[in-house]
Parts: C-alpha cells; structure tokens; sequence
C-alpha cells in the first residue's frame, strides 16, 4: 500500500473514532467484558464449592453450583430455589453477586486465591449474554472420583483433599476424617460416607473453632479436626 495513503487512512481512522467518542456513541465489543473473571476461576470456584454439581442440594441450606442460600440467591433476583434453576441461570446470578459483592460471599475464592478485578462491587448488574462466557450453560460432567488419601504419619495432618464435602458423599477422605473424630470419642466405624453422624461430628467442630456452621467439610473444618480446639 502507498506510504501516504496508508497514513491518511490510519488518521481518517482515528478521527473517526474520536468523533464517535464525542458524540457519545457507543464502540460495541463482543464477548466477555474485559474486567469479568475468566471462566477457568469460575471453573474452579464450582469444582471447590459444589464438585461443579448444579442440581447440588445437600440439605444444608446451601444450593446448586456456587452453593447461595436462599436470602443471597433472592438478593440478586433469583426465583426458587438454586439447585431447580438452569444452569445458565446460576450462572447469570453468580456474575450478578460477584458484581455486587465480589468474591467476598464464596469461601472457596479465598482458598483458591482468586483475584477480584474491575467488576467486582461495581453494583453494574450485568446481562444474560454477559454471563454466557462463563460456560456452565450445559450440565457440568461428573465430578472426577478423587484419589484415595495416603495415610499420614501417626498424628500428622495430611494434606486437604482439594473438595469441599457435604451430605451424601462418600470419598476415601471422608474416611480419613471419620478415623480422627475418633480421638475425640466419636466411634466412627470409617464407612467414608457422609451422614447423620459425621454432620453432627462436623457442625460440633466448627462451633467449637469459631466456624461458620455450614455443616460442609471444606479446609477450615479438616484442620480443625487436627490442630483445632476438640468438639463440646
């Protein structure tokens, strides 16, 4: 191309967009909004909180992928209850309390070390297609069995599985747990599964450490039960 073309085409251009600028007319970008986060620390986020279940209800009060209770849920408009909602619709209301609120309302954010950005407590209530990006608008996959935890040395606290347990599951982990609530007297035969007894053993340690009693097995509670303050 001409030199001197070239160069009047690129300051037509400028010009162009400068008077739009004054003008007060929008320049529309497609896609996500820059300042959003990206769908993988979503990803992540629904995997620590729910194992990436939507229709997760675990009797807790605690619903669906990014697990809101019902108060949070209807605070950003939510009809229902979470875990009936599609998932393109918990997504949408995901985005809307990370807008309002950031990542403050999600204990997994903070294990996960996820940086708020630009949009978070923005109060900018966002769309249907701004939420699109985030990728849960088909059925998550089955959440990957985890692998078996080795056993530690006696006394030692192994290493938190990575998932936040919850009525219903049963995993190897839930195992490991069972098998130290026993030094607080609690008899567990260490079936791995996830019932009556093990949320009584759950919700009694986390009031006994100043935890939010959720009744939900995630990193907090698991060092509770080895360097924590034994349950009343």
């Amino acid at each position: 191309m001409n030199h001197r073309v070239s160069t009047a085409h690129r300051a037509a251009t400028r010009c162009l967009i400068l008077a739009l600028a004054v003008l007060g007319v929008p320049l529309a970008v497609t896609g996500v909004a820059s300042a959003d986060p990206s769908s993988a620390s979503w990803a992540k986020l629904r995997m620590c909180e729910s194992s990436g279940r939507y229709t997760t209800n675990t009797g807790n009060g605690y619903y669906g992928a990014y697990q809101f209770n019902l108060g949070t849920w209807r605070s950003v408009g939510g009809g229902g209850r979470p875990d009936q909602a599609s998932p393109r619709e918990q997504d949408y209301r995901a985005l809307y309390l990370y807008r309002m609120r950031g990542w403050q309302p999600w204990e997994c954010a903070g294990m996960l070390s996820l940086a708020a950005d630009g949009d978070a407590r923005s109060k900018r209530v966002p769309s249907y297609d701004e939420s699109a990006y985030i990728g849960g608008g088909t059925p998550a996959p089955p959440a990957p069995k985890p692998r078996p935890t080795p056993a530690p040395p006696s006394g030692a606290m192994p290493a938190w599985p990575g998932l936040v347990y919850a009525y219903g599951d049963c995993a190897p982990a839930l195992k490991t747990f069972q098998l130290r609530m026993n030094a607080f007297g609690y008899g567990f035969t260490g079936t791995g599964c996830y019932y009556d007894k093990t949320r009584d053993a759950v919700v009694a340690l986390q009031r006994a450490n100043g935890i939010k009693d959720s009744g939900r097995l995630g990193p907090l509670t698991w060092k509770a039960a080895w360097q924590g303050k034994a349950p009343r």
